[in-house]
């Protein structure tokens, strides 16, 4: 598969060849929803909890006798029809974290990074210096290379000027090479991505 190589001005000045066994496979969307999945579902806190009869506080001796009284026989004060009484199939803390094997994750990742190349949604730079840690400059970015909806700018190398320019805007986000998830290419409308984070993406997941 080829690209063009863009510049921060937006103009083309070269063209580059794509691993296919990267950015030009079937897309198992299967696996890549798995993988979509234990990344959200490790964000959960799972520290919901209420309490079952047994560990409400009183009930512990019957509150009338069982015959002769005219009113329904009960046990407790604290069962869960009682105010105050328990919860029934009450919730505990749990961890909603589960694991997938290795080969799972690196076809979750190339699945997702086909679907952006595939969708032309893939915009490659030669390089990525900002001069400043402004705003006004990744807005500058964004217009000159004609991008709409959440942009995702991965690098090779931690840059805090992108960083920074980034933070304050809720339609881009950058993050390194070593760090591309599925979710975050996912969630992004436009993966924009420097030559060097490619060819470091390339060597680990070959």
């Amino acid at each position: 598969m080829k690209v063009k190589v863009k510049n921060i001005a937006g103009e083309e000045v070269k063209d580059l060849t794509l691993k296919d066994s990267v950015w030009n496979i079937e897309a198992n969307d299967l696996v890549l929803k798995k993988m979509i999945r234990l990344q959200l579902d490790a964000t959960r806190q799972g520290t919901a909890k209420a309490k079952n009869r047994g560990e409400v506080s009183g009930g512990g001796r019957k509150p009338w006798k069982q015959k002769g009284t005219g009113r329904a026989r009960q046990g407790s004060t604290r069962a869960p029809q009682w105010r105050g009484g328990g919860m029934v199939h009450a919730i505990s803390p749990r961890d909603y974290t589960f694991d997938i094997n290795r080969k799972e994750r690196v076809l979750a990742l190339k699945s997702a990074l086909s679907h952006k190349a595939q969708d032309k949604e893939l915009v490659v730079l030669d390089s990525l210096k900002l001069e400043s840690l402004k705003t006004k400059e990744v807005k500058e970015l964004i217009k000159s290379l004609k991008l709409e909806g959440k942009v995702l700018f991965v690098t090779k190398d931690e840059n805090e000027n992108l960083y920074m320019a980034t933070k304050n805007l809720g339609y881009a986000y950058h993050i390194m090479s070593e760090d591309i998830n599925a979710l975050d290419i996912v969630n992004a409308d436009v993966l924009v991505i420097t030559e060097e984070a490619i060819q470091k993406i390339e060597e680990v997941l070959k």
